[in-house]
């Protein structure tokens, strides 16, 4: 495997609460290639979001990077401090598409003008240049008749437009890495096929490494080339796609897995995972999903497990996997996943 363009290490992300430390992210990594896709998928509340902020500075006033690395060009981004530091990075060379684009664009100012103030302010195009770079990225992101639509508003968009000027703001600097967070949550089915397809285009195009956040582990098929597994803070597991569809090793993805409504039989009623996930406030000993784990071991009640490395590019943080441990099967599910797929592979 070749060099990650950005290798995360051991990341924790506290925030001040009402006097209460929150410890949102605790000590997850990740890796991601030049010109691949990872998509990083769990529960409302995993830290999701609040990870790949990390990689932009965006945290809210109240959270900071307590320890850990994220390595990007040779820089360490958890050492970043000043708003001078993160310019160099936000926008120009890590770029982010937000999940709503009614909120994420401005109602008083011109489509246009948003994406040309990104060109001034990272590129210092001016003038009639800026305005013609800006109208040819309009037509880049798939806006029929971009002159016009320069000056019109956001209201006068659909949603599916919306979201293409959101991505038209983020790839207007050409950076190399775009994180996507649940880009298509907002729209219908076929709007979103077509945003996942132009995403699909503009990585080939600009040899993007892109980083999804979502839900929606159709999606996650479709566009991933890894996927991380995130469970309380965590990444409990990381693999590429097939090996997390087809032979997912930690007990939380074998319960996201069974949750998919095509995973379900007729008659009977659809899996869902009992229990909540844990407060982040908590000091969390052993495995965070052992409480909801029908099939925890004692210890994973008393210590957190360390990564097991599956292959090359899949690895869990699960005492299952520990030479050890006794050979627990994942549920009927996950196993007819794993003989769908071996069938086809031969």
């Amino acid at each position: 495997m070749s060099e990650p363009i950005l290798s995360a290490r051991d990341v924790v992300v506290k925030f001040s609460l009402r006097g209460q430390i929150l410890t949102a992210v605790r000590g997850a990594s990740l890796d991601l290639y030049e010109g691949k896709t990872v998509a990083i998928v769990g529960e409302s509340g995993s830290g999701k979001s609040v990870f790949t902020k990390t990689f932009l500075g965006m945290l809210d006033a109240n959270g900071w990077v307590d320890s850990g690395s994220i390595m990007f060009e040779g820089q360490d981004l958890a050492k970043f401090k000043t708003e001078k530091e993160w310019l160099t990075i936000r926008g120009k060379k890590i770029a982010m598409v937000f999940q709503d684009p009614m909120t994420a664009l401005n109602p008083l100012k011109t489509v246009g003008s948003q994406i040309r103030e990104v060109l001034e302010l990272h590129q210092g195009l001016r003038g009639q240049e800026a305005k013609n770079r800006t109208i040819e990225i309009l037509g880049q992101v798939g806006i029929d008749n971009p002159a016009m639509r320069y000056n019109q508003y956001p209201h006068e968009f659909s949603g599916g437009m919306r979201q293409r000027v959101v991505i038209a703001i983020a790839v207007a600097c050409n950076p190399r890495i775009l994180i996507c967070d649940e880009p298509t949550t907002a729209l219908d089915v076929t709007i979103q096929a077509q945003i996942l397809e132009l995403i699909r285009n503009l990585q080939k195009q600009l040899n993007l490494s892109i980083i999804y956040i979502t839900h929606d582990l159709g999606v996650v098929a479709n566009v991933a080339d890894y996927v991380a597994v995130m469970y309380a803070g965590d990444v409990i597991e990381y693999g590429t796609v097939e090996e997390i569809f087809y032979d997912p090793r930690h007990p939380y993805t074998w319960a996201l897995l069974s949750s998919l409504p095509q995973l379900g039989v007729k008659g009977q009623p659809l899996y869902s995972i009992s229990g909540t996930p844990p407060s982040l406030f908590a000091d969390i000993k052993g495995d965070a999903f052992a409480p909801r784990n029908p099939k925890a071991l004692k210890i994973d009640f008393v210590y957190r497990p360390p990564y097991f490395r599956v292959s090359p590019t899949h690895v869990a943080r699960t005492w299952l996997l520990d030479p050890r441990a006794p050979k627990v099967e994942p549920p009927e599910p996950i196993k007819a996943m794993r003989r769908k797929y071996e069938r086809y592979a031969t």
